[in-house]
């Protein structure tokens, strides 16, 4: 039995929507394109250096590759007093410079916002001052301190706190700038929590992340960190590994890598259990929140 055919009918031409969608298809994979062109070149400038450096500090006298130069690391007779010395003015360094961010940022944000561009401009002053005219006026600021404090290595946690606060910034302001902080604010302060109680169990809780993440960056600058040092004088883990570095350049390497990596696991650590437990941070107001006096 034959099949009757009639002419094929002409293809439907594309509906508004099916063009749009067809477009915002293809810009997608442009833009993905292009993330993972940066992407791969950010990764080659980032990572050929790291190489480089890991194979120096594997070559032994002799050119066969050797651990042998990071089973010198803890050998040193200097390397714990400098390390700890660095690691003491990093964490007072991290305390002053919260205690001064934290509640200021979270003021501006729910009370001044228009002074939000002059306190960026500050913090922005440390990277377009040198470090010489840093330390000299710091110095002169604490001219009249007493002699305990100008005589010690302590006067560095100062310079190391101004050194910090464009990273430290950046960092509390992008987790403000991800919660809705006004409304947080406003809901404890109407369930009965003070200004105190609202900074410690809604704000901070809330910025759990952006706080660890200002924290470990401050801590990763003072533990780089070589000018302040070296003008003022004063042996910490950054000017011994250049100190070292003249007699054995593949332990310095090797320190130096040790420090880097220790870090950023540090960071990844640290920024994994603060958003974890990001999401618990209102509940203390709705189940403990005490009222301020």
């Amino acid at each position: 039995m034959a099949t009757l055919t009639g002419p094929a009918a002409p293809p439907l031409p594309p509906t508004p929507t099916a063009t749009r969608a067809l477009a915002g298809a293809g810009r997608a994979v442009r833009a993905g394109w292009w993330r993972w062109t940066i992407f791969a070149i950010a990764a080659v400038y980032f990572l050929v250096p790291l190489i480089a450096a890991l194979e120096f500090s594997l070559r032994g006298r002799d050119g066969h590759r050797t651990i042998g130069a990071y089973g010198k690391i803890l050998s040193e007779p200097e390397f714990g007093s400098a390390l700890w010395s660095s690691v003491k003015l990093g964490l007072m360094a991290v305390a002053i410079t919260l205690a001064l961010l934290v509640p200021t940022m979270t003021l501006v944000h729910l009370r001044f916002p228009k002074l939000r561009r002059v306190i960026e401009t500050i913090t922005v002053l440390p990277l377009v001052i040198p470090p010489v005219v840093l330390a000299v006026g710091v110095l002169g600021a604490f001219r009249t301190a007493p002699q305990w404090l100008i005589g010690t290595p302590t006067i560095l946690g100062f310079e190391y706190v101004i050194l910090a606060l464009p990273f430290a910034y950046r960092a509390l302001d992008a987790g403000i700038g991800a919660v809705d902080l006004r409304t947080l604010v406003e809901a404890s302060r109407g369930l009965g929590a003070g200004p105190v109680t609202a900074l410690f169990r809604v704000v901070l809780p809330n910025l759990r992340t952006a706080v660890l993440s200002a924290a470990v960056l401050t801590l990763a600058l003072v533990l780089g960190e070589f000018a302040m040092a070296s003008l003022l004088l004063w042996d910490t883990f950054p000017s011994w590994v250049v100190h070292i570095g003249a007699s054995e350049a593949d332990v310095s390497v090797a320190v130096s890598l040790v420090a880097l990596v220790l870090t950023w696991l540090l960071l990844m650590v640290l920024v994994t259990l603060g958003g974890r437990r990001g999401g618990r941070a209102f509940v203390g107001v709705l189940t403990g929140g005490t009222r301020d006096e």
